[in-house]
């Protein structure tokens, strides 16, 4: 069975978009151990730049390499510098500089609750910035049981320590980091419109992970760390979290439509909070349920029309 096919058939899509997203769930129990490991704390940002530009250094040659053996070619294209600068600006630099910063300040089960956000940032800047993706009613109501969730996740700080310390410095850099992702998001739908979706996620991974690695080398050394076998493996699954999900989920779209597949990223926070349970021993309690449950119907019902696109796209699909 050739790609094409895999990937347009119903089991095809279910597992690019299940492992796709299993994959970026496991970034927070993976980020957190990383930092145990190399005894990283909350205080050491530049240490926090560097391994965020070591991991995503080597995720962009991973994909040079993902593209070597598909016979991709690698050479620059005229006039994408522009595109690979900012994409990489926006969506590698920014982005992971708040998120990496924010997940020495919180969990991993809130950093996973939080990622949920992202779709919610698109839409809101879509709709900001493109005439023909106007929020509906369905958006409005799934938008404000995406800000219910998070007010859930507030709400055990909020009665314990005060309601000016409800949401975190910590739970506040990942919300910029969503912010960033959204924004990068709308970035890269123009830029894949014009150059092959591997060229620039590749050479932006690597423009962005090159200035990570000059911003924290730069204060806290080039070789900080003391590298056990365990912190390596977790720096090259890190690496394939990035790579790995990005092809998974490019090929899935490469053969459907973007909104077909949407409906799936809800399950990004749900194996992230699961999994950060599992790996860190961290307590699932109520209001991270409660706040888990309403961010995912909000994504489901933002998405409510695509699903059903879905939906009939995979019965034609059967049929044939």
């Amino acid at each position: 069975m050739n790609a094409k096919r895999f990937f347009t058939h119903p089991a095809g899509i279910a597992t690019g978009s299940v492992g796709s997203t299993m994959l970026w769930g496991s970034a927070y129990p993976t980020l957190k151990r990383s930092y145990e490991e190399l005894g990283i704390d909350g205080t050491d940002w530049f240490e926090q730049f560097l391994f965020a530009g070591y991991r995503f250094t080597l995720a962009g040659l991973l994909i040079f390499l993902f593209m070597i053996v598909v016979k991709e070619p690698l050479r620059y294209r005229d006039g994408s510098m522009g595109t690979i600068v900012r994409l990489g600006m926006v969506q590698t630099v920014l982005q992971y500089v708040f998120f990496y910063s924010g997940m020495a300040h919180s969990s991993g089960v809130f950093g996973a609750v939080i990622a949920g956000t992202i779709s919610f940032f698109s839409i809101i800047l879509a709709h900001l910035t493109d005439p023909a993706d106007r929020l509906t009613r369905h958006k409005m109501a799934g938008l404000l049981l995406g800000l219910l969730g998070l007010l859930m996740l507030a709400l055990p700080r909020g009665m314990e320590e005060g309601w000016s310390h409800a949401f975190g410095f910590g739970e506040l850099l990942l919300l910029a980091s969503a912010f960033c992702a959204g924004l990068g998001n709308l970035i890269s739908k123009k830029a894949v419109a014009n150059l092959p979706v591997t060229y620039v996620n590749s050479y932006q991974m690597l423009f962005g992970g090159l200035i990570l690695i000059a911003l924290g080398g730069s204060v806290a050394g080039w070789s900080p760390f003391h590298w056990t076998a365990a912190a390596l493996w977790l720096l090259l699954y890190a690496a394939v979290i990035s790579s790995a999900g990005f092809v998974l989920w490019n090929y899935v779209m490469k053969y459907n439509s973007v909104g077909s597949t949407a409906s799936f990223l809800f399950l990004t926070p749900v194996f992230g909070v699961i999994l950060s349970s599992i790996f860190l021993n961290e307590t699932i309690g109520i209001a991270v349920i409660a706040s888990l449950t309403s961010v995912s119907m909000g994504i489901i019902l933002v998405n409510r029309k695509l699903s059903k696109k879905i939906t009939v796209e995979v019965n034609q699909a059967a049929a044939h």
